[in-house]
């Protein structure tokens, strides 16, 4: 078993209270019922808009700024046989809803 990072990307976010709320519903459902099968290591959090970019020593810039699409919303750690069944395992993924997509990223153990 490996470890796998699930980064959350765009999707549209508008829409009304009701909408949102029936929407985070969903995550919650989703999310628990991967602890159910005992596959999700962290639950991971939403990332709020903004931060800063570091590119070295001496450049620290606003940011990150990309193309909605593209912005990570928030992540979680989840663990499979291989990065197939990962990415299988994101396929109920509620940020599908709005348009958006789940990057599936092996994690490299460092054992330090």
């Amino acid at each position: 078993m490996s470890d796998y990072l699930y980064l959350y990307r765009g999707g549209d976010d508008s829409g009304s209270a009701e909408d949102m709320q029936q929407v985070m519903q969903r995550w919650v459902n989703w999310l628990q019922d991967l602890k159910a099968k005992g596959v999700l290591k962290n639950f991971g959090e939403p990332l709020q808009p903004g931060g800063k970019v570091v590119r070295n020593r001496t450049t620290i810039t606003d940011g990150p700024y990309a193309e909605a699409k593209d912005l990570i919303g928030g992540y979680s750690i989840v663990t499979a046989d291989s990065l197939e069944q990962a990415a299988e395992l994101a396929e109920g993924c509620p940020v599908f809803i709005n348009g958006g997509f789940v990057e599936v990223r092996p994690i490299m153990s460092m054992n330090m």
